[in-house]
């Protein structure tokens, strides 16, 4: 039956993608055991041993604050990483393919793509709470982008539960695992780079590189995710109720405003690193660590400290 479900083709905008897991109503736990594993990894494993032996000085003299920036941005590269394979498979099955909720992750699983795609929405979400209380500092527009991605995600899977089920639950949460789907892909190289500015702060040709491949990926990812996004908007218009109708643009409109902003404020730190190329005198060195600062305003999950 399973095999059948995978072959009919059925178009995202008719199919009955069905309750989204059984692991729903403990969403509670998921992101409870997820948060428990961030700290033993943070914990034990990256400041206890890990970061220490593997950058040296260059972890040891930076500040707590910048330390725990440094920690972060392993963390969430990481996570990015291990969520991007494991999730890539069941969003494509149930975004653009034929299957539902309901399918079998694996021929004869009782893992269904629902929960896979459930507890990484989890693991995501888990993600940004841990850096809201892990960080010592966050700008304004990183914890209003924190604060509403863990509120949309959760309530789009509350809003499947009986008995407050709601009848287009289904296709908003699909909307939102496209959302996290060009976080994830978009957002994975900021944390790289910065990583990459702190292991090598004086070579500007290299960074030069670095934070423009971080704009221009940072750009191309909020493009394709408003044309996919409101491309799935726009085909299940018939199924939103007017709530979503008018909420969905606003909400997207929001988070692409801090991704471009995000994008901009990379723009800036590549002419910098070009002008330090230019100029290697000791004024315009000395202001080397304005750039930390003008990603920090960008308020994006990559920002600096």
């Amino acid at each position: 039956m399973q095999h059948e479900t995978r072959t009919d083709h059925v178009a995202l905008k008719n199919k009955t993608l069905g309750p989204i897991s059984v692991l729903a109503p403990f969403s509670a736990l998921i992101i409870s055991i997820t948060l428990v594993i961030y700290f033993l990894i943070r914990y034990y494993v990256l400041e206890g041993f890990l970061i220490r032996r593997a950058y040296g000085s260059i972890y040891t003299d930076l500040s707590e604050l910048n330390r725990r920036g440094f920690v972060n941005h392993h963390i969430a590269g990481f996570t990015k990483i291990v969520l991007l394979i494991v999730a890539a498979y069941p969003f494509i099955c149930v975004t653009f393919g034929k299957a539902t909720f309901q399918t079998a992750y694996a021929h004869g699983s009782i893992v269904t793509m629902g929960d896979i795609l459930v507890v990484v929405a989890q693991t995501l979400i888990a993600m940004y709470i841990f850096e809201l209380l892990y960080r010592v500092k966050l700008s304004p527009v990183a914890v209003m982008h924190h604060i509403g991605t863990i509120l949309i995600g959760q309530t789009a899977i509350a809003i499947s539960l009986t008995p407050v089920r709601e009848p287009d639950a289904e296709i908003e949460f699909v909307l939102c695992t496209v959302w996290g789907a060009f976080d994830i892909i978009s957002e994975f190289f900021p944390h790289v780079a910065i990583i990459l500015y702190r292991v090598f702060p004086k070579r500007h040709h290299f960074l030069s590189c670095v934070f423009l491949l971080s704009c221009v990926s940072t750009a191309l990812g909020t493009f394709s995710e408003t044309i996919v996004t409101m491309w799935l908007f726009g085909s299940l218009w018939s199924r939103w109720r007017l709530a979503f109708k008018v909420v969905t643009p606003l909400l997207h409109i929001a988070f692409s405003a801090a991704q471009i902003h995000g994008s901009l404020v990379f723009w800036r730190m590549y002419q910098r690193q070009q002008r330090f190329m230019r100029n290697e005198g000791d004024d315009i060195e000395k202001d080397a660590s304005s750039d930390m600062k003008l990603y920090e305003m960008s308020g994006r999950p990559g920002e600096v400290r």
